[in-house]
């Protein structure tokens, strides 16, 4: 870095205004503190202009899955939802999304559990879920499990300790949901926090789904990118976030929103660093840092 040429001519070796002043008359300390005041700014500018790491970096994406986990399956212990299968967690038939399961709540309603077990039959052909194509091809778009039961279910949950299928899942889960919501948040000018925010609501209501979102929050506060205030966009879009969730009976708890993510927002945790201290349904919840 530039700032270090200046330190050699700073007359003493250890960075001491005592040993400065015994080495140096009055107008050479002078100069050298001079320099010395100098080479700091530089240094603490540089530092100061590192970029903050996104929700791409290996320890906030693992801060990410648990923070979904704790929300989705009650649980900092993200890989233990691997072979997590449940029907109609819902609890009624208006909004039954028919089996929900793994990572991040695939399921057969919505085409992203029929993408998963395709792309994981791409890459293990002989794997226990390959033969519930047919049947997941049928159910897709409709609560139905037909051809699927309680065989599918522990087919599913023997599946769940092949590492061929958590490489599925994690493929999927990027592909279809992380990697766009930290995209889309990074081109607003968000930082890992309100990338999180995005991925979240990607999680529950679709990429679609938060783009609704980001659209009503929009009509609220500027976004970063545009100017401004970040903390006042990330609330917008949480307001928005809240009130998608009250149209289903399945969602009308929001305590992921309530005291997990709006809690970040207000101790302005806009780089998501932990430790992080949060309620979801009522439990609570610490992510220490490693």
């Amino acid at each position: 870095m530039p700032f270090l040429s200046l330190l050699p001519h700073i007359c003493a070796p250890s960075v001491n205004i005592a040993r400065l002043s015994a080495t140096c008359d009055g107008g050479e300390m002078l100069r050298k503190i001079v320099i010395l005041a100098t080479a700091t700014t530089i240094l603490l500018a540089a530092d100061a202009t590192q970029p903050a790491p996104s929700l791409r970096d290996p320890a906030k994406k693992e801060i990410a899955m648990q923070l979904v986990s704790a929300a989705e399956n009650s649980s900092l212990d993200w890989k233990a939802q691997y072979a997590y299968i449940e029907y109609n967690v819902e609890g009624n038939e208006k909004e039954n999304r028919g089996y929900t399961a793994g990572i991040i709540g695939f399921t057969s309603r919505t085409h992203d559990m029929l993408e998963l077990v395709e792309y994981y039959a791409q890459i293990a052909p002989d794997n226990p879920l390959a033969k519930y194509l047919p049947a997941l091809r049928k159910v897709d778009d409709t609560p139905s499990k037909e051809g699927l039961g309680k065989p599918f279910e522990q087919d599913w949950k023997t599946a769940g300790a092949d590492p061929k299928f958590r490489e599925a899942q994690d493929h999927e889960r990027d592909r279809t949901y992380f990697d766009p919501a930290v995209t889309l948040a990074q081109s607003d000018g968000l930082r890992a926090l309100g990338q999180f925010l995005y991925y979240d609501a990607s999680v529950m209501h679709g990429e679609d789904g938060m783009r609704a979102v980001r659209r009503a929050a929009m009509k609220k506060a500027k976004r970063p990118i545009d100017g401004g205030d970040e903390t006042a966009y990330l609330n917008a879009f949480l307001d928005a976030r809240k009130a998608e969730m009250k149209k289903e009976q399945g969602h009308t708890d929001t305590t992921r929103v309530d005291t997990m993510q709006r809690v970040f927002v207000q101790e302005s945790n806009l780089d998501l660093h932990p430790p992080l201290h949060f309620k979801v349904y009522g439990d609570p919840y610490v992510i220490d840092a490693k």
